[in-house]
């Protein structure tokens, strides 16, 4: 199976609420409900006729959600210069005219407050020289870039125009697998499409965002992605990138961002961002115009080799109910606050953990100075702590004091340079060989023999163990990804993290 990042394509949504809102439910603010910021000004909004048609969730419900969401749903049409460098693959692209050697893409957006804020996906608008929004009333403002975060993607955009529709908040955390979802954006440059499906899955990682691309490898320096995707079947094709995946009442739940499919458009699944995290992104940009990350500093399994990992520890992941923690960063907030490598992180104040997705997800809501309490297991007891976020800068330069010897010591690995005539076989520009792989390391414990050779840590192409080294300083947090060639000549991509 492939996914949109893959040369595939990535996807887009958009919703907004226009119907009257319903007194908030007990245990949710009324914020929650209103408004995207907490500073914003509630937008009177346009009832819509919809039928009893029963409780939420059922499917005749499908009307009222549409006529909720789609007054909201915006066209993003975004122009690249000469070099056409937008992402391919993750929107709808195509030629401008005449010739004049742009390119242009197109995608989807969410109106989320009143005054003209609006989510999409940072791969919609990244490298992008021109940015327009199309409302669905064919009105058109240029737009600018508030600010994106490659790392969850998502972006801000800001259009100047007063008294516009805007989504109402729905809880991505009450969420459930079964529930009936709507989806709606512009796929294909079409107008407002809606379409109509079920959550089928919560808490998923895919290995997409930050992931190598088919450019040459650009990455950042440190794959700091967070993936805890809602999987739905609800039909999304190129051009919905950066839309809304609404409930039945037309409550945002989620940012639609990625498929999984074999041909490019819809093949049955697709990705959405929880609006529980895309809120504290987007707010982050609205005010500081980044994001402010607060970390635990402590390294864990990455999703895909999670369950291969606590086997090898002796334990069944059926059993482990939480986060296998491999190693705890000194000097930071889980230092600070008594973790332990073999801790299984098994709660967030009070949330169950079921997957390292999740704790990611959990942990990326935070800011620098937030204390979260956490319940783990250490020798099948159970504890207590609470710990204080750091920022990124104090946690990279703690791990930028950690030594080298103790991450190689995880990885179980020695390099040596590529020989020549190794290299003029496989038509190799770089790499750097697996010369041994000691046993209990994470190279053996993913099946990377001796004899491999890394060409890429996230993005950036490896000629020599001192460019190893560099990667993994420069590292500041969540996974490494290794782009290798395996000893029969093909490809393979793993991950290591390092931590969050």
């Amino acid at each position: 199976m492939r996914l949109l990042f893959d040369g595939l394509c990535l996807l887009q949504l958009v919703s907004v609420s226009c119907t009257s809102r319903p007194e908030p439910e007990q245990g949710r603010s009324s914020d929650e409900h209103t408004a995207f910021f907490a500073d914003d000004t509630v937008q009177t909004a346009v009832p819509t006729e919809t039928p009893a048609t029963g409780a939420s969730g059922s499917i005749g419900n499908f009307v009222k959600a549409s006529k909720a969401a789609t007054p909201a749903v915006v066209h993003i049409k975004t122009t690249y210069g000469a070099s056409g460098n937008y992402a391919a693959g993750y929107g709808q692209g195509y030629d401008s005219p005449a010739g004049r050697g742009s390119a242009m893409a197109s995608g989807s957006g969410v109106l989320i407050t009143g005054n003209g804020y609006i989510a999409t996906n940072n791969h919609v608008v990244e490298n992008a020289s021109q940015i327009e929004v199309i409302l669905p009333d064919n009105r058109q403002f240029p737009a600018k870039l508030v600010g994106r975060d490659p790392n969850t993607d998502l972006a801000l955009l800001k259009i100047e125009a007063d008294s516009l529709p805007s989504i109402r908040l729905g809880n991505s955390d009450k969420v459930q697998v079964g529930e009936w979802v709507v989806a709606v954006g512009y796929p294909f440059s079409l107008n407002t499409t809606v379409t109509a499906g079920i959550v089928s899955a919560k808490a998923r990682s895919i290995g997409i965002i930050n992931r190598p691309s088919q450019r040459g490898y650009a990455a950042p320096a440190g794959n700091t992605g967070i993936e805890s995707f809602i999987q739905t079947d609800a039909a999304i094709n190129p051009g919905n990138s950066g839309g809304a995946l609404v409930n039945t009442d037309g409550e945002l739940i989620g940012i639609n961002s990625a498929i999984a499919s074999q041909t490019g458009s819809y093949a049955g699944y697709a990705f959405a961002i929880p609006v529980n995290l895309a809120r504290k992104i987007l707010g982050d940009l609205r005010k500081y115009g980044t994001v402010k990350r607060g970390l635990l500093g402590v390294s864990y399994p990455s999703p895909a080799v999670e369950a291969q990992y606590l086997q090898q520890q002796g334990l069944q992941p059926g059993v482990v109910k939480g986060v296998y923690i491999t190693g705890v960063l000194e000097n930071s907030a889980a230092a600070a606050a008594g973790l332990q490598e073999g801790d299984i992180i098994q709660s967030i104040d009070g949330v169950q953990l079921n997957s390292s997705a999740e704790f990611s997800e959990r942990i990326a809501r935070h800011r620098p100075g937030d204390e979260v309490k956490l319940t783990y297991l250490r020798n099948k007891q159970r504890r207590t702590t609470s710990a204080t976020l750091k920022g990124e800068e104090a946690t990279a330069t703690a791990r930028g004091n950690a030594s080298l010897e103790k991450i190689y010591n995880k990885l179980g690995a020695s390099f040596a340079p590529v020989p020549a005539a190794i290299k003029q076989q496989l038509n190799l520009q770089a790499g750097v060989l697996v010369q041994e792989v000691r046993r209990g390391g994470f190279f053996d414990q993913v099946g990377i023999p001796s004899g491999t050779i890394i060409a890429f840590i996230n993005g950036q192409a490896i000629d020599s163990p001192q460019d190893i080294d560099q990667a993994l300083l420069s590292a500041q947090n969540g996974i490494i990804q290794v782009l290798a060639i395996a000893p029969d000549g093909s490809r393979v991509v793993f991950d290591f993290s390092l931590g969050t």
